[in-house]
């Protein structure tokens, strides 16, 4: 798990071969550790949270508790009808990727507590939910397991983070912050967590 302990001792060590993330952390001191709990009700709030505002997500989430019982368990979510989750805010795109997330859970085919040990493995489980594209299992991953070496690359303020610290021209894109990223390797998810905490982003 990246608790505070982990992060810091990731960040320490690749600090000690680059300079800039000493830089950093001497200006801005150590990230917080950011976690959520793993499992369904996770990965549903970040379907309800899609292309959406905090208090937005925040209130229809609210509505799908108040109409489906705390955790929106997956067989009530199933058992309900297109009109009571539109009523709850869920338009008829999210209701789709929630009702995959639900039948993939309660029929055992997605089991998020025992996800793959290898990281694209476990990327590769997670996008059959549909929805759920790369970046939202990798935060996923990053954040609900804490697994040490997830790289977002295709995250919009990683991208402009890592450009501004390597003193980069341009914004790199996905693919030459995925390479970047390479050098970081076996504590990137640290380099994510400082890397959101330049750019002062919160996700999740």
């Amino acid at each position: 798990m990246l608790d505070e302990a982990a992060l810091r001792l990731s960040l320490d060590t690749i600090a000690k071969r680059e300079p800039m993330v000493a830089g950093v952390i001497g200006r801005l001191g150590y990230p917080a550790p950011r976690q959520s709990v793993p499992g369904y009700q996770t990965l549903l709030r970040t379907i309800v949270g899609q292309q959406v505002s905090v208090a937005a997500a925040a209130s229809v989430w609210a509505k799908l508790e108040a109409a489906l019982g705390a955790g929106c368990a997956p067989e009530a979510l199933l058992a309900s009808d297109f009109d009571t989750l539109r009523t709850c805010g869920l338009s008829r795109q999210k209701q789709g990727y929630a009702r995959s997330l639900a039948e993939l859970v309660t029929s055992g085919t997605l089991d998020l507590h025992a996800l793959p040990a290898d990281d694209e493995e476990a990327i590769a489980a997670l996008v059959r939910v549909k929805g759920i594209g790369r970046w939202s299992a990798e935060i996923y991953l990053l954040f609900a397991e804490g697994r040490p070496d997830i790289w977002p690359a295709g995250d919009l303020a990683v991208q402009i983070a890592v450009g501004q610290l390597m003193g980069l021209p341009e914004r790199p894109g996905e693919k030459e912050t995925r390479l970047l990223g390479d050098g970081w390797r076996p504590h990137r998810s640290a380099m994510a967590v400082l890397a959101w905490h330049h750019y002062n982003t919160k996700v999740l």
